[in-house]
């Protein structure tokens, strides 16, 4: 076997081996802007999926997830939105989809720009109002 290194550009780059085009990330960013979940949150899904029922209502509250109480359907509907834009996936075992959420590359990604705060920054009414336009333009096509 012959012990070859990669290129220099290859070993600074392996986090970011997924090149994102600016609008894709700047709709997550405000996706994960108007959510509410904690940088946390994001930090366990990291290494390991979240079950929606550690993350949902007072146990979100309790495990530092939530930023304000949120019931179950509230929740979901908010891990889904960040699984259309590319932040999450549902997490799969032997017998199909379960009820866990981890980061997706993106994610990963995104979860290094803010990793140091507690929170993300604070959602703009212009941030909310775009990620809600969103929200409809995508749900026009489920």
């Amino acid at each position: 076997m012959s012990s070859q290194t990669l290129p220099q550009s290859t070993q600074s780059d392996h986090k970011n081996f997924a090149e994102y085009e600016p609008h894709i990330l700047q709709r997550a960013e405000i996706a994960l802007r108007c959510a509410p979940f904690t940088v946390k949150l994001f930090a366990d899904m990291a290494t390991q999926g979240v079950n929606l029922r550690a993350i949902a209502g007072n146990e979100g509250l309790k495990n530092q997830y939530l930023t304000r109480a949120s019931n179950l359907i509230i929740t979901e509907n908010a891990l889904l939105w960040l699984i259309q834009v590319g932040v999450l996936r549902r997490e799969v075992d032997g017998q199909g989809i379960t009820d866990s959420f981890r980061l997706t590359p993106m994610g990963h990604f995104l979860l290094d720009k803010w990793q140091q705060q507690l929170r993300f920054p604070i959602a703009t009414i212009s941030d909310q109002i775009q990620n809600f336009w969103e929200q409809i333009q995508i749900s026009r096509f489920i």
